[in-house]
């Protein structure tokens, strides 16, 4: 399933900001300023994660994502599934810049079963900040792409939302 992430990934339209019409209900969720992982709870008993891959990567393997990081020589990959009452959700992608990874972030490499937005909205919500939110699509999946930062260090997540997702329902409601 990792090879599957990165390859519904590297498949993603992206939009430049403003020229995507996103119906108001995907709008909604793709534009969500607090942690997707609190949204999604609201939604279910339970949110689980399941790691599909945590790693080092080079540069060059960063593809489409390198022109919103700062070049490293690695960066920390993080691919997962979000599942709510253990249905499949969303994939989620982190890539955080090994120089990110310094100080306390040094636990970015460490979450395991722990969703990142439970880790950077609970703990470290007043050093977060966020430098875009950018819609896409992957066939008739919505993702989401945001460069944020952790004290002022960058990481790129992006968000695929799965056919399962309560964005779905919201947009046929």
């Amino acid at each position: 399933m990792s090879e599957a992430v990165a390859s519904i990934i590297k498949t993603i339209q992206w939009y430049p900001i403003g020229e995507l019409s996103l119906p108001e209900a995907a709008a909604d969720w793709l534009m969500e300023s607090g942690s997707m992982t609190r949204r999604f709870e609201r939604h279910c008993g339970e949110v689980c994660i399941e790691p599909r891959q945590e790693r080092f990567i080079h540069y060059e393997q960063l593809g489409e994502a390198a022109c919103h990081l700062p070049l490293n020589q690695r960066y920390w990959l993080r691919e997962v599934v979000l599942s709510g009452d253990g249905i499949p959700w969303l994939l989620g992608q982190t890539i955080i810049p090994e120089e990110t990874l310094s100080g306390p972030e040094q636990s970015l490499m460490h979450l395991g079963t722990v969703p990142l937005g439970r880790y950077l909205f609970n703990i470290n919500e007043h050093r977060l900040t966020r430098d875009f939110i950018q819609a896409g699509l992957q066939g008739s999946l919505w993702a989401r792409r945001s460069l944020l930062r952790l004290s002022g260090k960058p990481l790129l997540l992006t968000e695929v939302f799965l056919p399962a997702s309560p964005l779905y329902r919201a947009i046929q409601s």
